[in-house]
Parts: C-alpha cells; structure tokens; sequence
C-alpha cells in the first residue's frame, strides 16, 4: 500500500494542465479540440480552467490527443511478484470479490 500526497483536487488541475500542454503542443484551439473530439467547448473551458470534466469526455479528448493508452493502467492492481511466482501459487490466490457487503 502507498501512502497518497496529492488530493484528488491537485490529480485534477495537474491532469488539466497536462492535457493543456498536449492541446498546445499539437498547435490546437479549445475550440478545435472541443470540435473534433465532441465535447463541448464550455466543457473543455472548464477541465483547464478547474479540472472538472465528465470521464466520456475525457475520454474523448485522451483519444484526439493519442493518450487514451494511459488509462489503460488506472486502477490496476500492482503485483511485483506476479512474474516470479509458479502456475501453482497463481492458481492458489484467493479469488478477488465481486460484489461488496454494504448497500
């Protein structure tokens, strides 16, 4: 387990800012980018300005910009031995739950 610094405020404004470089480093406008990936330019607006976007259309802008890979590794579980353990010991780990207790 690691022990989180940031808050999802600052993930926020430092993802906003990123995607702001990108934008900028294609030579593109808000209103361009908003066009092309079909996200409002008012959305776009306010994902630079506070980080506050809809994850559809985050999304969408990740794919103009050529990084929708990047969330292919959010909420993955790292296990740092997974390459180093036997088919038997893989087969043996408890299963993860699928449904959770608490309504």
């Amino acid at each position: 387990m690691s022990i989180v610094i940031d808050t999802p405020q600052a993930v926020q404004r430092a993802l906003a800012r990123r995607f702001k470089s990108r934008r900028l480093a294609r030579n593109l406008s808000q209103q361009g980018l908003a066009q092309r990936a079909g996200v409002s330019w008012g959305s776009l607006k306010r994902f630079e300005q506070k980080g506050l976007i809809a994850l559809d259309s985050l999304l969408r802008l990740a794919l103009i910009l050529d990084c929708l890979n990047d969330f292919d590794t959010v909420g993955v579980e790292e296990d740092p031995d997974y390459e180093s353990r036997s088919l038997d010991e893989i087969l043996a780990t408890p299963k993860v739950r699928q449904k959770g207790r608490l309504k």
